[in-house]
């Protein structure tokens, strides 16, 4: 057979194995992206590689003249296996991604993302920056729906800067949110001394995280107690009273300039100086706004 009818077999041979290799894999490939790893060994770009490289071969010696058939059967088969490997490869697009799997509902065009694609939650309290009403929230405090500080009483003033968290609904309040000046309950000191039990400083310790938090606002610290003892000793001891307190504020982070200190020793008694549950309730540290 001559060399030309030889390259004219291959060559056929080549375009129609390899249009079938192709055409299977092409469909195997349009079922989904599950099967790919199911088709036939003969669909796989490699063994396709491999057959267009003897074809390509072939057809190559077949078409040269003798003195160049080492050339046309390297450049041949290199032209084979490329064309066989192309024919056969998965061409199927890779699926895509879904963007912030995590957020519900579609994110709008044009709204910062983060690295994984999510929108922006810069205060990091779990609304994104382009539904947060309240952006800027300090880390830690509960928000709403709407990124915004809980107010649980509605008085205006957020739980977490909120001294009476509990106030009935309607009543004003200052900016402590309180209607009047606060008890300080269960602020005690050591018998005939101004030096405050671990039970007081537990609970100054949360009067203290929310003046911080509520840093516009400057606090009286104010000292009574009750009628035994001579006038003046009560109103020294509600004056060392007051400022142990406020050096205990202090000391938790509330800046000096924002309060004052101030005894009334026994002249403003809330109860009865006739009975011991009338005296225990005038031993005691008020808390109000400082606003003159």
């Amino acid at each position: 057979m001559k060399k030309s009818s030889t390259g004219l077999l291959l060559g056929s041979a080549l375009v129609v194995g390899l249009s079938g290799c192709a055409s299977s894999a092409s469909q195997t490939s349009g079922q989904g992206s599950t099967q790919s790893a199911d088709r036939a060994w003969y669909q796989h770009p490699a063994v396709c590689g491999l057959a267009g490289g003897l074809i390509g071969g072939g057809i190559g010696y077949a078409t040269s003249s003798s003195s160049d058939e080492d050339a046309g059967v390297a450049i041949g088969g290199t032209a084979g296996a490329t064309i066989g490997g192309l024919l056969c490869a998965d061409n199927e697009p890779e699926p895509e991604v879904e963007e912030c799997p995590s957020f519900p509902g579609d994110i709008p065009a044009g709204v910062a993302k983060d690295a994984e694609g999510c929108p922006l939650d810069s205060d990091g309290d779990g609304v994104p920056d382009f539904r947060d009403e309240c952006p800027g929230t300090p880390s830690g405090v509960e928000v709403n729906a709407n990124g915004c500080p809980l107010d649980s009483d509605g008085d205006g003033v957020p739980d977490f800067k909120d001294q009476c968290p509990n106030t009935p609904a309607g009543e004003e309040v200052n900016a402590l949110g309180c209607p009047d000046s606060v008890v300080l309950r269960d602020v005690n000191f050591e018998f005939d001394s101004a030096r405050l039990t671990s039970q007081a400083e537990s609970i100054l310790d949360e009067v203290a995280e929310r003046l911080v938090a509520n840093d516009g606002v400057r606090v009286s610290i104010e000292g009574h107690t009750d009628a035994v003892g001579s006038a003046q000793y009560n109103m020294d001891l509600s004056q060392r009273r007051a400022e142990s307190v406020m050096t205990y504020l202090e000391s938790e982070g509330v800046a000096a300039n924002r309060m004052r200190a101030q005894g009334f020793g026994e002249e403003q008694p809330i109860a009865s100086n006739e009975t011991d549950a009338g005296r225990a309730e005038n031993r005691r540290v008020e808390l109000d706004e400082w606003t003159n």
